[in-house]
């Protein structure tokens, strides 16, 4: 459970970098350039997808080793981009439906993406305890 938590910390810093770049991105387009929140959204969450992947995969997942860095990265873009369908239709929800101010929404919508993208990328992803179990297992066996 400690190593769980630890992850989740870790997590929850690549997070937050990955939250200022998406805010922070949304923010000046939307704000600074005009452009639609809803594109602006769909940019500033990929942004923050590719740091988030880089970062991810080097200091918080452990890479498995019966998966390719492709499949792996395919897998990551694949369960990013439902993220993204559920952070935009929180941030339509809350700005069309509830009239919300776009920027409040996107924190809510954060939130919400960043429980699925650490579940989900711990499910499919991350080697972690398994490659621990078959080293403990290996030795176990000499």
């Amino acid at each position: 459970m400690k190593k769980l938590i630890a992850q989740f910390m870790k997590f929850g810093v690549v997070g937050a970098i990955a939250f200022v770049i998406d805010f922070g991105l949304l923010a000046l387009l939307t704000s600074g350039f005009g452009v639609n929140y809803l594109v602006s959204a769909t940019i500033s969450f990929t942004a923050s997808v590719i740091f988030n992947y880089v970062a991810s995969m080097r200091y918080v997942f452990t890479h498995r080793d019966d998966m390719s860095r492709r499949r792996e990265f395919i897998i990551f873009v694949v369960l990013s981009v439902i993220g993204l369908g559920i952070n935009n239709g929180l941030m339509w929800v809350g700005v069309e439906l509830l009239h919300w101010f776009y920027l409040v929404v996107k924190i809510f919508a954060a939130a919400v993406v960043m429980v699925w993208n650490f579940v989900t990328r711990k499910i499919f992803l991350d080697a972690g305890d398994v490659e621990a179990a078959e080293v403990a297992e290996e030795l176990r066996d000499e």
